[in-house]
This record gives structure tokens, C-alpha cells and sequence, in this order.
């Protein structure tokens, strides 16, 4: 068995992403939804186990890098990026952060919506059933407001959302 994904990577450097890259790794960067969620919700998590002010402390030094090692993850060849989270208490149902703040880093949005679903389904080795429409393949739908190439948070304007064929309206 090895490796196949990598999650955060903070403090990670080019030569950790050049090696990712060669050994077909996947990247997950968790860039906009975890310490973002923990500094929105500060106040439910502070004296939990280690979540102390100390702890903050360092979570927002750690935030800081983020956008900066993202950036340097776009710039290397060969790269496979995905878009998840390690769904922390209270963030479910707010991904589209993430794919917003990665935008915002420069990802271009066709891109981060490609790290959204095929990526996604691949990196798990399921592209054979999901991750895509096309025919064959079982998928869930999701329509927006907007284009979100043009303009990513329309991605926030959910207007339905079909799952296993069934309309879900919003």
C-alpha cells in the first residue's frame, strides 16, 4: 500500500509538491473552510481538548500560509488537486467556500469545478461510476444562479439539486 492523497500542506514546499506530482498523489489543500469555521465558531470550540487560545493562535498563523502554498501547488506541473474537506464540526454544507477562496488564489474556476467532481470521483477511483454526466454514470445535479466561470460564487445560489433522479427544490 502508499500514499494516495494529501490533505492541508500548509508548510509544505516545491519540492513536496514536485514529489506529489511524480508519484500521481492527490493534493487537498483546505485552504477556505477549516480554520475559517473554527475562527467563525471560535467561542463553541474554545476549552475543548487543545482548542485554547494558544491554539487559536497558532491555527491563525497556520491560515496565513495557505494562500501563499496554494499558489505555489498551481504553479507545479502535474499536480492532481481535489476539493474535499476533513468536515469539521459545523462546516457540512459549506464547501463552496473553499472553492471560492481557491478562486481567489488564482485557481481558474473551471478548474476548481473539475477538483469538484471528476476529480473527486477519480481520486477515489470511482470515475467508472461517477463524476461526470454522461451516459452510464450515475449523477446528482446542482443548478445555480449565474455562471460561476464568470463569476464562482454563484455556486452560493443553489436553485436544485436532482439526487439519484429525484428534484430537490431549494
Amino acid at each position: 500500500a502508499h500514499c494516495t492523497a494529501i490533505e492541508h500542506g500548509v508548510l509544505a514546499t516545491q519540492e513536496a509538491f514536485t514529489i506529489l506530482a511524480q508519484n500521481g498523489i492527490w493534493f487537498d489543500p483546505n485552504i477556505g473552510l477549516n480554520f475559517p469555521n473554527y475562527f467563525e465558531f471560535k467561542r463553541r470550540f474554545l476549552g475543548l481538548g487543545n482548542y485554547t487560545e494558544e491554539g487559536f493562535a497558532a491555527m491563525e498563523k497556520a491560515h496565513a500560509l495557505g494562500g501563499p502554498m496554494f499558489k505555489m501547488a498551481l504553479r507545479t506541473p502535474g499536480l492532481k488537486m481535489v476539493m474535499g474537506t476533513d468536515a469539521n464540526a459545523g462546516a457540512h454544507g459549506r464547501n463552496v467556500r473553499e472553492t471560492i477562496e481557491r478562486v481567489r488564489f488564482g485557481q481558474k474556476p473551471m478548474d476548481a469545478l473539475i477538483d469538484l467532481t471528476s476529480h473527486g470521483a477519480e481520486s477515489m477511483n470511482l470515475q467508472n461510476l461517477i463524476g461526470s454526466v454522461t451516459p452510464g454514470l450515475e449523477a446528482d445535479l446542482v443548478a445555480v444562479d449565474g455562471d460561476p466561470l464568470t463569476d464562482i460564487t454563484a455556486l452560493e445560489r443553489v436553485r436544485f439539486v436532482m439526487k439519484a433522479g429525484k428534484l430537490y427544490k431549494r
